[in-house]
C-alpha cells in the first residue's frame, strides 16, 4: 500500500476529531466553530486523496479534481478565522466574497473539462491565497497594538500561534511552488498534502490550549464606567490636547502604583485602572501615552520590572526568580525574562548574581 494513503487517512481522522472538539469548546466559540468547519473541509480533502490513491477509478477522479482546488479556499478561511478571533465576528452573507478565489478556481476547472489546470492559473490563485494570509497577519498586528493599549497581560493574549499557522501555510505553498517550477526528488504532489496532514497536527496542538481572545472576552471593565463612577467618566470624547487634569491624573496613577501596587494584578486592564483612579478611561490612556511615553502594557510592565529589580537586588529575598516574577504581576517566566532584559539590559539571573557579588565585596572595600 502507498504510505501516503496511511498519512492522509490519519490526517483526515485527526481533522475530524479536532473539528468536533473545537466545535464544542467554549472559549473563542465563534472562531473555533469557523476553524472546525475549515478542518472538516481539510478532512474531506485528505480523505478523497487517500481513496483516490487506493483506487484511481474514473468515478473518483472528479472528486479528486474538486478537492484539489480546496487549497485556494484555505487562505481566505485563515483570514476569516483570524478576524473571528480578534473581533468575535462570525461568517455572514457579505463574507461570500472571500470565497471568490475558490469559485474562480472551480470555474476554470469546469471550463477545462476538469482536466489538469493551466500552470498560469495556479500562479494567479497562489498569489490570491497568499494575499489573504498576509492580510490576516496585518490584522493580527493591529489587534496586538490595540491589545497593548488596554491589557497588561497582552503577551498571554497575543495569539502567537497564529504566526506559526501562517508560516506553516506559506511552507506548504512554497513546496507547491517548488514542485511546479523545479523537479526535485520527494518534492512532489504527495509531499504537499503530507505537509497539510502535518499542519492539522500543529493546529490541534495550538488551538486546543488557546486562552480566550479579547475579541470575545469583553468584560464589564471594557464596557464602560460603573454606575457609581464620577460623572466625568461618562465622557467619550478623546482629549486632543494637554488636558489641564493631566498632572492630577499622573499623580493619581503614581499613587496607585506606589501605594496599592495595582501592577501586581496579572489581568489588569486600563478600564480597571481608570475606575480606580476616578478618571475617564480616555484621559488615563492619554496621560499614559503622552506624559509617560508608553502604551498601557509597557507602562504596567515597567512598574512590574522595577518591583522585581528591588526584590532581586535584596540579598534577604530568598524567593526564586519565578516566584518574584509572579509576585510582580507577570504570568510566565518567558514574558518576564524578555521584558526584564529589554528594560534592564541583562537577564534576571545575571542581575541577581551581580548584586549578590556586589554585596559580598562591599564590606571588604569599606
Amino acid at each position: 500500500m502507498n504510505p501516503w494513503v496511511v498519512i492522509y487517512a490519519i490526517g483526515a481522522a485527526q481533522a475530524v476529531l479536532l473539528a468536533l472538539a473545537l466545535w464544542w469548546r467554549p472559549a473563542n466559540r465563534v472562531a473555533n466553530r469557523m476553524l472546525a468547519a475549515w478542518l472538516a473541509i481539510v478532512a474531506v480533502d485528505l480523505a478523497v486523496k487517500a481513496l483516490y490513491l487506493v483506487d484511481s477509478a474514473p468515478a473518483l477522479y472528479g472528486a479528486w479534481r474538486v478537492v484539489a482546488l480546496f487549497p485556494f479556499l484555505y487562505g481566505s478561511l485563515f483570514y476569516l478565522y483570524v478576524r473571528a478571533l480578534t473581533t468575535g465576528r462570525g461568517f455572514g452573507a457579505r463574507d461570500l466574497v472571500h470565497l471568490a478565489g475558490f469559485a474562480l478556481a472551480l470555474a476554470l476547472a469546469v471550463g477545462e473539462g476538469m482536466m489538469p489546470p493551466d500552470p498560469w492559473d495556479d500562479v494567479f490563485l497562489f498569489g490570491y491565497s497568499l494575499s489573504y494570509v498576509v492580510a490576516a497577519l496585518v490584522r493580527l498586528q493591529r489587534y496586538r497594538r490595540r491589545l497593548r493599549q488596554k491589557h497588561s497581560d497582552a503577551d498571554r493574549r497575543s495569539l502567537r500561534w497564529i504566526g506559526a499557522m501562517a508560516v506553516a501555510q506559506m511552507v506548504i505553498w512554497c513546496i507547491a511552488a517548488t514542485h511546479w517550477l523545479v523537479r526535485i526528488p520527494w518534492v512532489d504532489y504527495f509531499l504537499i498534502y503530507g505537509a497539510v496532514a502535518a499542519w492539522v497536527c500543529m493546529v490541534g496542538w495550538f488551538s486546543l490550549g488557546q486562552p480566550p481572545a479579547v475579541g470575545e472576552d469583553v468584560g464589564p471593565d471594557d464596557a464602560g464606567p460603573a454606575p457609581d463612577a464620577p460623572a466625568e467618566a461618562a465622557e467619550a470624547t478623546p482629549a486632543t490636547g494637554d488636558d489641564p487634569r493631566f498632572p492630577d491624573v499622573e499623580a493619581r496613577l503614581s499613587r496607585l502604583m506606589a501605594d496599592e501596587a495595582l501592577y501586581r494584578e496579572p489581568a489588569l486592564t486600563i478600564g480597571q485602572l481608570a475606575r480606580r483612579s476616578g478618571y475617564p478611561e480616555y484621559l488615563v490612556s492619554a496621560v499614559i501615552n503622552r506624559r509617560l511615553g508608553d502604551n498601557f502594557w509597557e507602562y504596567i510592565n515597567r512598574q512590574r520590572i522595577e518591583a522585581a529589580r528591588a526584590c532581586l537586588a535584596d540579598p534577604g529575598d530568598t524567593r526564586t526568580i519565578l516566584e518574584i516574577a509572579y509576585a510582580s504581576g507577570f504570568t510566565s517566566k518567558s514574558t518576564f525574562n524578555a521584558a526584564f532584559k529589554r528594560q534592564v539590559g541583562r537577564t534576571p539571573s545575571g542581575y541577581r548574581q551581580q548584586h549578590a557579588a556586589d554585596a559580598t565585596t562591599r564590606p571588604a572595600s569599606s
